[in-house]
């Protein structure tokens, strides 16, 4: 089931939510909306679904135009971050909710339901879970009862509203991992909508980078992370640090560092910023080359597999954050207060408000 979002536009009394946003999924697609809250992202789920009337736009399965269609009638499943499951009603139950309300002209026979309802819980790894209730499970398993349940109904078109958020993070590292292998079986176009950069760029087919109701980017998780459009994806994919200069010939040079920067040719004088990663600052004892700037460093924060820097550039640099291996960092055998030299790679400049 393909979905095709053309200019949808929301508002909510002064406050707009979307502002002519127009997307493409293919059929078969995981798509991650992706952006921070107030963004728009749960608005546009939530119209998809059927659940919200957009104040003008179309919102269109398959070539046919369900704008205007109940949500009962899109055929679409929906996954919220805090279960929705009835605490009165047993696994089983709760699975089967969806079919044993159909109408009795298109409702399934008893034992249909009960197979249908044992091979989702086998889907979902649970089948020995039926006749528990929902108090009795653990928040990873009512999540996949939530979207068992929303399986049980066949959709065309799988929805999931921050699915993972109101988990730990252990558990929303497992899951994510499962609903992609899951996705990979079952293949039902899905849209589902995040927070997490890295649960996006884990889970998701294709990234939908979303702010203040518009669209920043859409690509492909190595699109959006290797070759971001603006300055916001950039940022929010990311922990950056930022070096600020001027353009000159088609050359950002900001102190020590300059970079190449064909496209802002035309810029001449014009403020210009280069964004590092900090996993893209490389640190040495000596200047390698003309690039490297002196730095001290003020700050060791060790995080599991990787170690933070916090160093100080001289000459009223500012603070920069170097993110090193645990490798790297106890080779160095760095020492906080000490000089060392800083090299930033993988540097991508933009000038505000100049158009290449």
């Amino acid at each position: 089931m393909s979905i095709e979002i053309e200019n949808i536009h929301k508002q909510f009394g002064d406050f707009t939510a979307l502002q002519d946003v127009t997307l493409s999924i293919p059929s078969g697609e995981l798509v991650a909306l992706l952006g921070p809250s107030g963004s728009g992202k749960t608005t546009l789920l939530r119209i998809i679904a059927g659940l919200e009337t957009p104040d003008r736009g179309r919102i269109i399965f398959n070539g046919e135009d369900t704008t205007d269609r109940h949500v009962r009638e899109r055929k679409v499943g929906f996954v919220f971050q805090h279960y929705a499951l009835f605490k009165h009603m047993t696994v089983f139950d709760n699975v089967a909710f969806g079919l044993n309300v159909r109408p009795s002209g298109t409702r399934p026979s008893k034992s249909a339901i009960t197979e249908k309802v044992m091979e989702l819980l086998r889907l979902v790894q649970l089948e020995g879970m039926a006749k528990r209730y929902p108090s009795q499970l653990s928040g990873g398993q009512r999540q996949r009862i939530a979207l068992a349940r929303a399986l049980a109904v066949e959709p065309q078109v799988l929805l999931l509203d921050e699915p993972f958020g109101a988990l730990d993070a252990q558990v929303r590292a497992e899951l994510r991992r499962w609903l992609r292998k899951l996705h990979d079986e079952i293949h039902v176009t899905s849209v589902f909508v995040t927070h997490d950069q890295e649960e996006a760029l884990e889970v998701a087919d294709r990234i939908v980078v979303m702010n203040r109701g518009g669209i920043e980017q859409a690509g492909t998780p190595d699109q959006v992370y290797e070759h971001p459009a603006n300055p916001f994806v950039l940022n929010f994919l990311g922990n950056v640090n930022l070096f600020h200069g001027r353009m000159f010939q088609g050359e950002a040079q900001m102190g020590g560092i300059r970079v190449d920067a064909p496209g802002y040719a035309g810029a001449d004088n014009a403020p210009a910023v280069a964004y590092v990663r900090s996993h893209d600052i490389e640190i040495d004892r000596s200047q390698v080359d003309a690039t490297a700037l002196k730095a001290e460093i003020r700050h060791i924060q060790k995080l599991g597999p990787s170690v933070r820097v916090t160093l100080n550039l001289e000459g009223n640099g500012g603070f920069i954050e170097a993110e090193l291996t645990r490798d790297i960092f106890q080779t160095l055998g760095l020492q906080q207060g000490e000089q060392v030299f800083v090299r930033p790679r993988q540097v991508r400049v933009f000038v505000e408000d100049y158009q290449i």
